[in-house]
Order: C-alpha cells, then sequence, then structure tokens
C-alpha cells in the first residue's frame, strides 16, 4: 500500500510539473523547496552542520541563506526534471548551454573510455540528460530507488535518449565493460561510503570516506578523467553544463597509495567546485557520518 501511494505522488508531481509552462513548473517547486525547508527540521539540522564545519568563518544568517538557496535549487531541479520529457535540442539554446565541451570531446576521442567525476550539485538530473538529448548518451552510477515502481518511472525518463544506469550493488563489472568500450560514465563521489568501498580523505579540511572505485577503474583502464556538473548561472538565467580540463591520474605502481591519492585529487576537485556554487551543492546529506576509527560521530 505505501509503495503504491509513493508512485502515485511521484507519478502526480511529474505529469502536472510536466505539463505546466517552464517559468510556472519552476515557481511551483521552489514553493515546494520552500515548504520542505520549513518542514523537514532533521534535515534542516543536517544542513547547517555541514555547513559550520565547511564554512566555520561564516555566520549563522550567512549560513541559513545559503540552506534556504538550496531548497529552492532543489525545488527547481524536481521542475526540471518533470519536464525534461518535453525538451528538444533546438528548444533548449533559451536556458541550457555547454562550456567546455572541447575537453569531453578530446577524451572521448582517445578511445579509452571517459570518467565524469561529478556531484549532486546544480541541476545532476539534468546534466547526463541533456548530455546524452545533444548526441552524447552517458552511463551513470546510481543506487537503487527503494519503491522498484518509481525507480522504472525514474530511470524511465532518465534513459529517454540513450543513456544508461550502473546500479551501485553491481557497477563494478559494468564500469570496467563501459571503459573497455570507449563510453562515458559518471559518477557521484560525493556522498559518504564506509570501508572497503571507502576511503579517507580530506574534504572541505575534514576526512570523508569516499568511494574509491573511479581511482581504482581509471588506474586499471587508463580512462580518462574529467570534472563536469551542471551549474545555475544567475547572471544568465541559464543552467550551464561545465567540463574541466583532464584531471592528472597518478600511477606510481604503490597501487593503495595511488587509490587514495587519486581519490583525494578527485574530491578536491568536487571541493572547488562546491566552494564556487555553495547554494546549489546538497549539503543535507550527512556527508561525514562514517568517521575513522576513535573519532566521535559529527551528527546526534
Amino acid at each position: 500500500m505505501r509503495e503504491n501511494l509513493e508512485f502515485a505522488v511521484v507519478w502526480t508531481l511529474v505529469k502536472l510539473l510536466g505539463v505546466l509552462p517552464r517559468r510556472w513548473a519552476r515557481a511551483l517547486g521552489a514553493s515546494v523547496g520552500a515548504a520542505a525547508y520549513r518542514l523537514l527540521g532533521r534535515l534542516r539540522k543536517v544542513g547547517l552542520t555541514n555547513l559550520e564545519l565547511a564554512f566555520p568563518e561564516k555566520t549563522d544568517a550567512e549560513r541559513e541563506r545559503i540552506l534556504r538557496s538550496l531548497y529552492r535549487n532543489l525545488g527547481w531541479l524536481l521542475a526540471e526534471f518533470c519536464q525534461m520529457q518535453r525538451y528538444k535540442p533546438e528548444k533548449t539554446q533559451g536556458f541550457l548551454r555547454y562550456e567546455g565541451l572541447e575537453h569531453y570531446l578530446a577524451a572521448r576521442d582517445r578511445g579509452k573510455g571517459v570518467l565524469i567525476v561529478t556531484g549532486h550539485l546544480g541541476a545532476w538530473e539534468l546534466s547526463s540528460y541533456f548530455h546524452s538529448l545533444m548526441g552524447h548518451p552517458m552511463s551513470m552510477v546510481i543506487r537503487r530507488l527503494d519503491n522498484a515502481r518509481v525507480d522504472r518511472l525514474v530511470n524511465g525518463i532518465r534513459c529517454l535518449y540513450g543513456n544508461r544506469v550502473l546500479h551501485k550493488d553491481d557497477f563494478a563489472r559494468g564500469l570496467l565493460g563501459a571503459m573497455r568500450q570507449g563510453e562515458t560514465v559518471g559518477i557521484l563521489m560525493d556522498t559518504n561510503m564506509t570501508p572497503p568501498q571507502g576511503a579517507f580523505v580530506p574534504f572541505f579540511g575534514h576526512l570523508a570516506c569516499t568511494a574509491s572505485g573511479m581511482a581504482r577503474v581509471a588506474l586499471k583502464t587508463g580512462a580518462t578523467v574529467l570534472p563536469g556538473f551542471m551549474v545555475w548561472e544567475e547572471s544568465e538565467q541559464k543552467y550551464v553544463l561545465r567540463f574541466g580540463e583532464a584531471i592528472e591520474v597518478i600511477a606510481t605502481g604503490d597501487d593503495e597509495r595511488d587509490v587514495l591519492e587519486n581519490t583525494a585529487r578527485f574530491t578536491a576537485v568536487i571541493e572547488n567546485w562546491v566552494r564556487k556554487y555553495p547554494e546549489q551543492w546538497l549539503w543535507v546529506h550527512r556527508r561525514w557520518k562514517t568517521r575513522p576509527e576513535g573519532e566521535a560521530p559529527v551528527y546526534r
């Protein structure tokens, strides 16, 4: 019964926000985000704790402003996701564009596969969809949603233009296969992990248990590693999908040391992007939940 109710709510949101004019859908999404900020006190507490860890120099008012902006961004992302099925390449120029596409094309043309370092920043759902819409389908490493019907609905939208889903519970084999075929895979590397899948590396000055699989695959396959993020540019009133220059992968022959070093390098890139766009990162995720042995919990 609960699964059916959850599916009905998601399906209704997709249909409602999907048929509205985009401006109205985003306004309604922002209202949903504002309501969530007020009502979800536990997540608000997590967000403020994370912001205090990351930006101890900021005032309480500044951190609260960032968190409120995040909820607006999440509301917009909800609206954009529901609208995505209507997007056509020729109709996206007014609010979507690339920057640094040449970095991606050069990496793809090497033929050894492309690993996209990305995270829950800006419009992460829209980024891979837009990339596929423009003729560059890719795979995404994601966690299965608890509700199987919602999972099928969401993935059906994600994959309309050729994208593929690699589930976290069986992604290693699929990831290696994709690199051998010279394909592109995006990995959200900014979520909390647990050993042995995760390694502790610095993130905003605090050790964070971080997925090390990308580093292992890059070392094994020689794939190119690129940062890629779609962020909202207020001055343009557009989402911009930016690809940076390839990240150098350190390979000394000491596998475990190289994995740790490269995971730290990839995470530092994510941190730099979050510092540029703090209002657009998912502060309500318990990023520092897993602690090194002997350290006290961050969240209470």
